[in-house]
């Protein structure tokens, strides 16, 4: 009854509610937020238009496959942009995926049925796959649903200069083209595609001084794509400006190494300033990038003959004409002698001059005979093939030494009535 009360401590009855009120507010609002152990943490979705930024700024940098990239992300992340699908098929036609562009196209019309620019760049794709018909179809309907935008009228010229190339265009194509890339220029002089449009339509009418300052235009407004240096060194080659030339294809070459067609042209052209050497070495880097294409087997053996390597340009240059298998496994498919083809044609009257110079008569007899047979309007190939005779009746009267190094037999040369299988 005498015991003394003990009061209370205020101060750590205090101290204990704030403990569990702290307690609690972790519990409720920050364990929540932490990654839980062997959880993977959740990812951060980054926003489309972030990606389509850095697709822009790689395509003003020349890299066109990290833009297409970018731009596949942005449709990842937000499938149902008309918008994006046209920009990716627009890189994709700059990155030589005309196929790819075409489906890109496709799907933003299938997103927008009026879209006009989608219409445009499938156009554009179908052009460069040599459907000119389906392009100037897509091409007008493009322009029926948009008549103020430059770069359908640019997609319109270049178009329109392929149709007419072909015998599938109107027979005003090249006014047309001349009327359409004025639109072009006086609606937008600063987009690449009309100063490329332009130089394009100038090129194809013998004009290149006047092509060479349009590809220039183009390259002032974005200098780092490929293909308008490409442009550029083939309008300098057909001036004669070698040199020139040579520096855009070299230019070419660093923006896209992996491409074969800067070496391709860098190897013309020294064959032309009878640089042989250096014309096979390109022939020869052309074939490293892409080694089961039969033009560019076929022009490496030319570079190879050219330079003297008789043998080896047996080699390249019986692939082309009979396919087969290299020492590596590369299938190669032979080219079919077609008439208008006169690539093709340099190609078997080539191989059937250094097979009459290795004194291998027969088969070069059968592709002199095959020539006359299959392409008896091309000139230069006919007189190539009296060459070859002449070569072989050489060989009939003065035999000469056998080669230590026999060059591979063209068993497998069709005879002359006989109709090739393989395609090009």
């Amino acid at each position: 009854m005498n015991k003394r009360r003990v009061r209370p401590n205020w101060f750590r009855i205090m101290l204990l509610a704030l403990l569990v009120l702290g307690a609690s507010y972790v519990n409720r609002y920050i364990v929540p937020t932490q990654p839980k152990y062997g959880v993977p943490s959740p990812t951060v979705t980054r926003p489309p238009e972030s990606y389509v930024s850095e697709a822009e700024d790689f395509f003003n940098q020349g890299k066109l496959l990290q833009s297409i990239d970018s731009y596949q992300q942005a449709i990842i992340v937000q499938p149902d942009n008309p918008a994006t699908h046209v920009a990716l098929a627009r890189v994709q036609v700059w990155a030589g995926q005309y196929e790819e562009a075409q489906t890109s196209a496709e799907d933003a019309l299938l997103l927008d049925g009026n879209n006009a620019l989608a219409y445009g760049v499938l156009a554009w794709a179908q052009d460069f796959q040599g459907d000119t018909l389906e392009a100037q179809n897509n091409i007008k309907r493009a322009l029926e649903l948009d008549t103020q935008n430059a770069l359908l009228y640019s997609y319109y010229v270049e178009i329109l200069v392929d149709a007419n190339s072909t015998g599938t265009g109107p027979v005003d194509a090249i006014q047309l083209a001349i009327d359409n890339s004025n639109k072009a220029v006086a609606l937008d002089p600063n987009l690449i595609e009309t100063r490329r449009a332009r130089g394009y339509l100038l090129e194809a009418t013998g004009n290149y001084d006047k092509a060479v300052e349009e590809y220039q235009a183009a390259i002032a407004i974005n200098g780092k794509i490929a293909d308008l240096h490409l442009s550029l060194g083939n309008n300098f080659r057909n001036l004669g400006i070698y040199d020139q030339a040579v520096n855009e294809f070299n230019a070419a070459n660093a923006l896209n190494p992996e491409d074969p067609t800067p070496d391709l042209y860098l190897s013309r052209t020294y064959a032309t300033i009878g640089e042989f050497g250096k014309a096979r070495q390109y022939a020869e880097s052309a074939v490293g990038n892409n080694p089961t294409d039969p033009n560019l087997r076929g022009n490496f053996g030319v570079m190879l003959f050219s330079d003297s390597y008789w043998n080896d340009a047996a080699v390249q240059l019986g692939y082309v004409v009979n396919g087969g298998v290299t020492e590596d496994g590369q299938q190669i498919q032979a080219l079919e002698l077609v008439p208008d083809a006169p690539r093709t044609a340099e190609y078997y009257y080539t191989y059937g001059l250094v097979l009459a110079r290795l004194n291998q008569c027969g088969d070069a007899l059968r592709i002199a005979q095959l020539i006359l047979s299959r392409i008896p309007a091309d000139e230069i190939a006919a007189q190539k093939a009296g060459q070859i005779n002449e070569r072989c009746q050489q060989n009939l009267d003065s035999p000469p030494p056998t080669s230590t190094e026999a060059a591979p037999a063209a068993t497998d040369i069709p005879a002359a009535e006989e109709t090739a299988t393989s395609t090009p």
